[in-house]
């Protein structure tokens, strides 16, 4: 590649920011500003500053690995894909298809994600392929559908924000998980809106709030229904939205009112004055929103807290209204593309459901198959992992780090370990690849050109900036390369663009079309909002703002969903008296497969902690650093204490970046949501111990 500037965007979140890539003179790359891109405007948290040090050889793969002896060792290319082949083709010939599992991630680019379900489905007819994002916003995407009909992360884009009245940030630590995005809501407050923070810690993001409520962890859906109570009770429903654009309005109005305020206090710990305070807020001005995270969506009944807080909005006359409505905070950098196009167990591209038969027959069109021959849906992330070495006999894995990612991690870890077969295609040796029987070096973000969805909707060209190593190749060839050797010589092509126009076909006429979209116009028009059927930019520009007309509902109208209160899956009781949550730290990113590889991050955020209240460590024993045991039903995790008035006293927090002793999914619970079948990472009952020294 040339040594200029090549406009791009950052591999990290789903912000997926703007920046610009030039590679240096002694073999680094320089990341400098791109003040062009709408969503960051130049800035770069310090993830998206050093995201070239995983470039580096020092720190990534460079050669295949082959298990010989118990050991990974170097191997050719040829020699690495024959055993993946034969390992897949033995598992198949044994068990079949379903004995094959694929596991895909919501980093992977739109033409890996639509490749990697096309692979599953077509060369190895399995069921059984999910991915990661089933963690990280599944549960919003569940109770979109079932409200709006669609599920997009933000109706709107980022820069409504500031011109909302007031925003309901519910279980985001938006200033830490993705820094860029803190200016929306500075802008908010400078013209005179409001923020409330719903949090059980005092995070940065709190301190930006002019409300902060601190709910006990796994309550936040008693905490919508309390408020939804108190806006009928002070009349302040929108009456006539709710007659001309909603429907069910009185079975969720029935269900909201048995959680009166002092009832809602009592289960959540928010007093009843804050309670109020929240609804004036949000009513008193034109424009209101509601932004949902982890917090409220990785929970047992994940779906139904979101179908409060959308019921709030619909309640309000606040959804597909101007600077109005709720939004879920994607996490991972394509997160929403990465769902959207065949990567979960119930779905094909464009979003379509698996057994729907008219899109089975659209999509086998276009792949060049008999629609019968598409197998039907398959287990969810964790389901699918908890079936490793049992059901499920060999694993392909992409993209993805489940050894420290997945709840009730060292089970998972088991699993793995018992399967026949595991093959890894990653940039790293992450934790899980460090187990595999090939370990297939792949190229990154700087090294190949493809798309990916950010938060709000907006399909983004990310473009090739340097050439990758000798050695390394890229995904999209490891899946030609397979194809080909297991019998299917057509249809996975290796240049990306080719796969977009594949897509694009595929996606036609679906709830997430991407039809009207090219690399042309993406890079001409700095992204596209989905859904866009044509490529006539006066016919349809692309979907910047949904449901302004109407919902994408049968009628149009938008479903308020009866939801009502029910304890976490794991109460805290005498053995486990105090619950834990968990999340993510400034300079870390998931998994930490590539953070931790970097320097500079580490220096900023070197391992693992336990944050809890003062009057939880006298009682404990630890002062500031004292290592603590956290242990819950599945397992021990021990890290330094972390003294802070900014927790409740009855709960604990640590960060889920690291592996060993400090492995915070060591502990989580898998319970999941009956509807999105998401885990309930956000709270579970632990007890704490003083660790000896």
């Amino acid at each position: 590649m040339q040594n200029t500037a090549t406009p791009t965007h950052c591999p990290y979140c789903a912000l997926q920011c703007g920046m610009n890539l030039t590679p240096a003179p002694d073999g680094t790359v320089e990341v400098s500003e791109r003040a062009d891109f709408p969503v960051n405007r130049g800035a770069l948290c310090g993830k998206g500053r050093t995201a070239p040090a995983v470039l580096s050889s020092r720190v990534r793969l460079t050669s295949p690995l082959v298990r010989s002896g118990g050991t990974l060792v170097p191997a050719g290319w040829d020699e690495a894909l024959d055993r993946i082949a034969e390992g897949l083709s033995r598992t198949r010939a044994e068990h079949g298809p379903d004995a094959c599992g694929v596991f895909g991630g919501g980093g992977l680019t739109n033409e890996k994600a639509y490749t990697l379900g096309k692979f599953a489905r077509v060369v190895l007819g399995t069921s059984q392929i999910d991915y990661n994002g089933r963690f990280c916003m599944s549960s919003a995407a569940a109770g979109g559908m079932k409200a709006f009909g669609l599920d997009r992360g933000l109706p709107f884009p980022l820069e409504d924000i500031p011109k909302s009245g007031c925003v309901i940030l519910v279980g985001s630590n938006l200033a830490e998980t993705m820094p860029p995005s803190l200016r929306f809501f500075t802008e908010l407050r400078e013209n005179g809106g409001t923020l409330i923070v719903i949090d059980p810690r005092r995070t940065k993001t709190a301190e930006q709030a002019d409300l902060h409520l601190m709910p006990r962890p796994g309550t936040d859906l008693a905490l919508a229904l309390g408020l939804l109570h108190l806006v009928v009770a002070e009349g302040l429903v929108d009456e006539e939205y709710v007659r001309e654009r909603t429907a069910g309005w009185e079975d969720a109005r029935a269900a909201a009112m048995a959680h009166w305020p002092e009832y809602v206090e009592r289960i959540t710990g928010v007093p009843v004055p804050q309670l109020r305070e929240t609804v004036r807020m949000f009513c008193e001005p034109e424009s209101a929103m509601v932004l949902t995270a982890r917090g409220p969506e990785q929970q047992s009944k994940g779906t139904d807290t979101v179908s409060a807080w959308i019921n709030l909005c619909l309640a309000t006359g606040r959804a597909g209204r101007p600077f109005s409505g709720y939004g879920c905070l994607t996490g991972q950098g394509n997160g929403q593309g990465g769902r959207e196009h065949g990567q979960k167990a119930d779905q094909l591209p464009g979003y379509r459901k698996l057994d729907d038969p008219a899109a089975r027959a659209h999509v086998a069109e276009v792949w060049g198959v008999d629609p019968d021959s598409l197998p039907g849906p398959g287990r969810s992330a964790y389901e699918l992992l908890d079936a490793l070495g049992t059901d499920i006999k060999s694993l392909l894995l992409m993209g993805s780090n489940p050894v420290v990612s997945a709840p009730h991690a060292a089970h998972i870890e088991e699993r793995i370990k018992s399967l026949d077969f595991l093959a890894v295609c990653d940039v790293v040796l992450s934790e899980t690849a460090a187990l595999a029987d090939v370990v297939l070096p792949v190229t990154q973000w700087a090294e190949e050109t493809g798309t990916t969805t950010n938060l709000e909707g907006r399909v983004l060209l990310r473009r090739q900036a340097i050439t990758p190593p000798d050695g390394i190749r890229s995904d999209l060839e490891v899946m030609h390369e397979l194809a080909d050797r297991l019998g299917v010589e057509k249809g996975f092509p290796t240049d990306p663009e080719e796969v977009f126009e594949e897509l694009r076909r595929a996606s036609a006429g679906g709830p997430a079309d991407y039809s009207g979209i090219t690399y042309r116009r993406l890079a001409e028009e700095n992204g596209v909002f989905w859904p866009c059927p044509t490529e006539d930019t006066v016919v349809h520009p692309g979907t910047p703002r949904l449901f302004q007309d109407c919902f994408a509902t049968p009628d149009g109208r938008a479903r308020f969903v009866p939801v009502s209160h029910r304890a976490i899956a794991e109460e805290p009781d005498e053995e486990y008296p105090v619950l834990l949550t968990t999340g993510r730290v400034v300079a870390q990113y998931q998994s930490g497969a590539q953070t931790r590889r970097v320097d500079e991050l580490n220096a900023a955020a070197p391992g693992p902690f336990v944050e809890l209240h003062p009057r939880l460590a006298e009682r404990l024993g630890a002062a500031e650093g004292d290592p603590v045991a956290v242990i819950s039903r599945r397992g021990r995790a021990v890290a330094p204490a972390r003294i802070t008035l900014g927790i409740r006293p009855d709960t604990v927090f640590m960060p889920f970046h690291w592996y060993g002793e400090g492995r915070a999914n060591t502990l989580t619970n898998p319970a999941l949501d009956p509807t999105s079948r998401m885990p309930e990472f956000k709270a579970c009952a632990v007890r704490l111990e003083a660790v000896k020294s």
